[in-house]
């Protein structure tokens, strides 16, 4: 019987290797990449090959990274970019997942989420390595097994461990800061890379949540600390933390980059749009009638619909004109504030309520747990009382939303 798996194993392994060389040839199972903006968010590295190739030189460390090790940081595969030999086997269990040369198959096909490699030669050498939007912010529905499936667009990615990613660098000697993220977590102020290196924001390191994307239509200002509208956040990451190749100013952080060409403002306009049609999942189970009344807890009693009004469940878009947000105190809502401090606002943007269920843990900081967590302190913090039957109820509407 071991003989007959590693045999299908190969045969696998050359269908993949097969299929590759056919899609290199011309026969692509996804169209080309263009600017429109599910490509952009999907495919574009933005020329950031110059951090993780050239800065980071993560293709060194990737070389021997096998598939099961880059399911365990939870990275993604595609399954619509795979051919049906290579899924059959995958879910036989007859692949062999700790294969480096599998790695390096996936990655010609283009079928990691986020990251986009480029592998030459017969032996397969992967020699560019470059991240996309989608690295953070797609998962898959595990249809195949778990972390290959199809794409989810929007959704946090809260099975990547960034950090250990980055630890994998041979150029990064302190490891300590990344290692302690943890997963689901990414500390945009920790540095930023100007083109040519990486420079230090704030020290310690301060992780906070990745979020999804999906759901923001009309809310206008989708940071947790409401520095700008979304394109700002898009730009921010783009060039300074994907390190793609562009141009980003913020004199109130005393940050300013400029790089010629200027590969990423030009695209995100397009890159909005898509992200705005981007729609909330549909929630998971819940109990209606206990939701029900959870909603009347939710627009009284409780206090939650002062700041989360429906239908975007965020006040953010109510200040003083549309470019300038409604924000609030870390002191109003009981969190901390030295990740709002390294920010340009110093303050925090009502959460916009969308999926809740779908994506623990919750607070920028990954604070709660879960959503009884964060009733419990909101009763603490807005010295509500409310009975166990009704922290049940309203916890059933947030699981609704």
């Amino acid at each position: 019987m071991s003989r007959l798996i590693t045999r299908l194993a190969a045969v696998s392994l050359i269908t993949l290797t097969v299929y590759t060389a056919q899609a290199q040839r011309g026969l692509p199972r996804r169209p080309s990449v263009n600017f429109d903006g599910q490509q952009i968010f999907r495919y574009d590295t933005f020329g950031d090959e110059q951090l993780w190739t050239q800065e980071l030189r993560m293709q060194q460390a990737l070389r021997s990274v096998s598939p099961a090790t880059a399911l365990s940081v939870g990275l993604k595969v595609d399954s619509d970019a795979l051919p049906p030999a290579v899924l059959s086997a995958i879910l036989m269990g007859q692949m062999n997942m700790n294969d480096p040369e599998v790695t390096a198959q996936l990655l010609k096909l283009n079928a990691v989420v986020g990251v986009i490699g480029k592998v030459e030669g017969t032996n397969n050498q992967l020699v560019t390595i470059g991240v996309t939007c989608a690295l953070c912010h797609s998962t898959v529905d595990n249809s195949i097994i778990q972390g290959v499936g199809k794409r989810l667009d929007g959704w946090p990615n809260l099975d990547l461990n960034v950090g250990a990613i980055i630890a994998l660098s041979p150029v990064v000697d302190d490891k300590s800061p990344y290692l302690s993220w943890g997963r689901g977590k990414y500390d945009p102020r920790f540095t930023a890379f100007d083109g040519r290196r990486l420079i230090s924001l704030n020290s310690p390191t301060l992780p906070v949540v990745i979020p999804p994307v999906y759901g923001l239509q009309n809310v206008g200002f989708e940071i947790f600390t409401g520095d700008g509208p979304i394109s700002y956040w898009n730009n921010y990451v783009g060039v300074t933390q994907m390190g793609g190749h562009g141009d980003f100013r913020d004199d109130r952080i005393g940050l300013r980059i400029v790089q010629r060409p200027d590969m990423v403002t030009p695209k995100l306009p397009a890159l909005l749009a898509y992200q705005l049609s981007l729609q909330t999942p549909a929630p998971d189970s819940f109990d209606v009638a206990a939701a029900d009344r959870g909603e009347g807890l939710f627009m009284g009693k409780a206090l939650c619909s002062t700041c989360h009004i429906p239908p975007t469940y965020t006040d953010v878009m109510n200040g003083p004109s549309p470019v300038v947000p409604l924000l609030h105190a870390p002191s109003e809502t009981g969190m901390e504030d030295e990740y709002a401090k390294r920010s340009a606002t110093h303050l925090y943007r009502t959460t916009p309520l969308r999926a809740l269920a779908r994506h623990p843990p919750y607070f920028h900081d990954g604070s709660a747990a879960s959503l009884a967590d964060v009733v419990n302190h909101y009763i603490t913090a807005l010295a509500l009382t409310l009975s166990d039957t009704e922290k049940a109820d309203l916890i059933e509407f947030l699981k609704s939303l």
